[in-house]
């Protein structure tokens, strides 16, 4: 599991002093794209080279709202992965009490001149990458 730090600024929030729910979503997208970095899967690579990773589906659960300058704790990891398809699970979490805030999935594919691809088959070093974490987070 891959963990990303938060802080949540004063725009973000709603008329009653919380972060605006629509806001989390572009959080899991930061969390998102920095645990790819982690795992030495830029995104920015890949669309470099082509590869386009959109969102087939997202869903979150509020929990307890976050408020303007608490601190976050995202953790993220990947639930199902078969080279097409990749889900990922994260929870959101204050950082001071560990309470669960936000629990969420999303799902995404692989797309590359706008058709899907496999990356078992088009980019196995991308492939390998992912199952190698798939394989470690199980430990």
């Amino acid at each position: 599991m891959i963990t990303y730090e938060r802080k949540a600024y004063y725009h973000e929030t709603d008329q009653m002093g919380v972060i605006h729910h629509s806001n989390y979503f572009r959080w899991l997208e930061e969390a998102r794209v920095y645990f790819l970095d982690e795992l030495g899967l830029s995104y920015k690579k890949m669309e470099e080279i082509g590869i386009i990773s959109p969102v087939v589906s997202i869903s979150a659960n509020y929990r307890k709202p976050v408020k303007f300058d608490d601190v976050v704790v995202i953790y993220i990891k990947i639930t199902k992965y078969n080279g097409i398809k990749l889900e990922l699970e994260y929870e959101i979490r204050d950082k001071k009490t560990n309470d669960l805030m936000v629990s969420a999935n999303s799902s995404h594919c692989f797309i590359k001149n706008n058709s899907i691809i496999s990356l078992k088959k088009e980019y196995p070093d991308f492939n390998d990458k992912f199952q190698q974490y798939v394989i470690n987070q199980d430990k």
